[in-house]
C-alpha cells in the first residue's frame, strides 16, 4: 500500500510494488493527478479527510470526471471496511453517506468498486448493497 503524498514518489513506488497496487487516496489535486496516471489498481478511502459540506451536497472527495478517468485507466474506487468500523458513530454516518455517494457516482460512469480489510465477506456484500450499491457491482467488488 502507497500512502505517501508525493505524487513523484508515489509513482517512484508503484514500479516496486506487487500487484495489486493500492494508493491511499490525500488531497484532491493529488488524486486526480495519480488517476490520470493511472499505473495502480485501487484508490482506497477517497472520501477521507477533512471535507466541507455543503447544506445541500456532501464532499466525497469524487465527482464524475473523476470517476469516468477512474474507470478508462482501469482504476477501482476501494473501500476500506475495517476503518469504518473502527469510527465512533458521528463519523461513520458521515463516511457512509459519502460512501453511498461514491457508489451512485461509480455506477453511472461504470467505474469499479472494491471492498478491502473486511472480515466477513456477506456482511460487506450486504453492507455495499445498503448503501447503494447494485448486486453485480457488489459482487465485482470482491474478485
Amino acid at each position: 500500500m502507497i500512502s505517501t503524498s508525493n505524487i513523484e514518489q508515489a509513482k517512484h513506488l508503484m514500479k516496486s510494488e506487487k500487484k495489486p497496487i493500492i494508493v491511499e487516496a490525500q488531497e484532491d489535486t493529488f488524486n486526480r493527478k495519480i488517476l490520470e496516471y493511472g499505473r495502480f489498481n485501487i484508490l482506497l478511502s477517497i472520501e477521507r479527510g477533512k471535507r466541507k459540506d455543503k447544506p445541500k451536497s456532501l464532499d466525497s472527495g469524487l465527482n464524475h470526471v473523476l470517476a469516468e478517468i477512474a474507470a478508462k485507466n482501469k482504476v477501482a474506487i476501494g473501500i476500506n471496511v475495517e476503518e469504518i468500523s473502527e469510527l465512533d458513530k458521528k463519523e461513520k454516518a458521515k463516511r457512509l453517506a459519502r460512501i453511498s455517494q461514491n457508489i451512485i457516482i461509480c455506477r453511472k460512469a461504470k467505474a469499479a468498486i472494491k471492498a478491502v480489510n473486511f472480515t466477513d465477506k456477506t456482511d460487506t456484500f450486504n453492507l455495499l448493497i445498503s448503501l447503494g450499491a447494485s448486486s453485480q457491482q457488489a459482487k465485482k467488488a470482491f474478485s
